[in-house]
């Protein structure tokens, strides 16, 4: 026989506190109040037609492709079919703010901030000895061996080792130090920079490629939700936010700004 487990609206809350999800919860109410509040008053309207491609691409987005596949997803997050269509609708609102406020400068932000928007590919190793690592840079200019070779001889971590040091595509904010973002930044690939210094190491890195932001789909929505993010995280934070329970065992929870973020 199965055992019940009753969760009321008390246990829920308590859950969140001791969890410590209050402030990112309440954050999340906060978005969604000052995203209807600037829809409302930039006189934004939906349409059905749209509410339906929005819940399409929901869908989607979540692999929901039978109808028996949405109604689980919903009875798992414990949405009704009313609370479906509010989700549906937030994000359709908040779509539609964005392109209101934003999309307009997508142009200007990225001639403004093409560094902030260019990628690199790296592929790096971390010395503790910078002798070693001179040494090891003199041989790749001279052919002698390969930034390869290096890495498997030289990398610990065996995951990045197979790997041979790829970093990834990382933006320029992206890179744990500065001075190595520059350097990246500043190369001409593909080229192997000399041994960079910091408190981690000695860094040997071969930059493989620069890649200079093109305005594409993804760049512009990139760009869109950053201009939102930074709108959104200045609006919060003219905000007072003050939580009442309707339980009187709760006391009132006053949030302070700092403890919001976006």
């Amino acid at each position: 026989m199965s055992k019940v487990l009753k969760v009321s609206s008390k246990d829920l809350i308590e859950q969140i506190k001791i969890s410590c999800q209050m402030p990112k919860l309440i954050e999340g109410i906060a978005t969604r109040k000052i995203i209807t509040d600037a829809a409302n008053k930039a006189g934004i309207k939906v349409e059905i037609e749209e509410l339906q491609q929005t819940a399409d691409n929901l869908r989607l987005a979540h692999k929901l492709i039978r109808a028996k596949d949405t109604w689980s997803w919903m009875e798992k997050h414990h949405l009704s079919l009313d609370d479906f269509e509010q989700v549906v609708y937030t994000n359709l609102l908040s779509n539609k703010l964005i392109s209101h406020l934003f999309a307009d400068r997508v142009e200007t932000l990225l001639s403004e901030y093409q560094l902030d928007y260019a990628e690199a590919v790296t592929y790096e190793i971390i010395f503790d000895d910078e002798d070693l690592a001179l040494e090891l840079f003199d041989a790749l200019k001279q052919g002698k061996i390969s930034f390869l070779e290096i890495a498997h001889k030289h990398i610990q971590n065996p995951e990045l080792r197979r790997k041979g040091g790829y970093q990834g595509i990382l933006r320029y904010k992206d890179f744990r130090r500065q001075e190595i973002a520059t350097a990246v930044f500043n190369a001409t690939p593909p080229q192997i920079l000399k041994p960079i210094v910091t408190l981690e190491g000695v860094h040997l890195i071969w930059v493989e490629e620069v890649i200079q932001p093109k305005l594409d789909r993804r760049l512009r929505v990139k760009i869109l939700e950053d201009l939102f993010t930074s709108w959104l995280q200045q609006q919060i934070t003219e905000l007072e936010i003050i939580t009442q329970f309707e339980d009187e065992t709760l006391a009132e929870l006053v949030i302070p700004k700092s403890m919001l973020t976006v």
